[in-house]
């Protein structure tokens, strides 16, 4: 059951911190709301929109088939508004977490990089900080993969004024794309497999910032709480996993996260 409205957010964030402390293994599940902080646009909000364009009639093979360089000139309008974004009080709070205890797989359905830069930042130390970052079920906004082989690679700069100076594989020179997964297509076998097997051992799952419409990867957190975790929800609106939560916390996630996990 889900915390009663008149609870309090003290006690709340209380009884959170008690639950993911006695949990030797736990699983973080991160959505657009942990970056919306940041400044970067959740895909379904009004600041998603570029040009007369929704992400929905970009983010397919189908639009991508149709016209590569319209694509391309999308995602580096994206990556040049993520660059410039950095990561809010919830990703620190995640990563110095993560780093200073064993047993914590960090999933997220994000593109951006704003989990990696804050390891980076609270590590100092650039291995320490990929042990820390979060398996990735929708891909990297700031990693290309080749069309044609199996090459992918951290993206380069895109110049979008003819097909022939897009980027393109340095292996076979097949025409390159951003390294995320698209409406219409399947998630990473072994991305899903490692982010399910972790939600299958957790004891505990902290859910931070997603509604839980998107599948299958809103299904991580109902295979966490089938195997026994104990669920702690924090978002500033209704999602999903609100009868599923043992512990809900409304509010943004810059608020919430620090104070739970101090």
């Amino acid at each position: 059951m889900s915390d009663a409205a008149g609870a309090g957010a003290a006690e709340a964030i209380s009884r959170a911190r008690e639950l993911l402390a006695r949990a030797l293994r736990v699983v973080v599940f991160t959505g657009a709301g942990v970056s919306a902080e940041s400044g970067v646009p959740t895909f379904r909000g009004a600041g998603g929109l570029w040009k007369s364009f929704k992400p929905e009639d970009l983010a397919t093979p189908e639009a991508f088939g149709r016209d590569p360089r319209l694509v391309w000139e999308w995602y580096a309008w994206r990556r040049d508004l993520v660059a410039r974004c950095r990561p809010n009080a919830a990703h620190l709070a995640l990563a110095r977490w993560a780093l200073s205890r064993p047993g914590v797989t960090l999933v997220s359905q994000n593109v951006d990089d704003l989990h990696e830069r804050a390891a980076r930042e609270v590590a100092g130390d650039a291995e320490a900080a990929r042990r820390a970052g979060p398996v990735r079920l929708h891909g990297s906004l700031f990693h290309d993969q080749c069309t044609r082989c199996a090459w992918r690679g951290p993206a380069r700069a895109v110049d979008a004024s003819t097909v022939a100076a897009l980027p393109h594989c340095p292996e076979c020179g097949g025409l390159a794309r951003p390294d995320v997964v698209w409406f219409g297509e399947m998630l990473p076998v072994r991305t899903v497999e490692a982010a399910f097997a972790a939600a299958a051992e957790a004891e505990a799952c902290l859910v931070v910032g997603t509604t839980g419409a998107v599948y299958p990867a809103a299904a991580l957190v109902h295979t966490a709480r089938a195997a026994g975790a104990r669920v702690v929800v924090v978002d500033p609106g209704p999602t999903e996993y609100d009868e599923v939560a043992d512990v809900r916390i409304y509010g943004p996630a810059g608020d919430a996260v620090p104070a739970i996990l101090a």
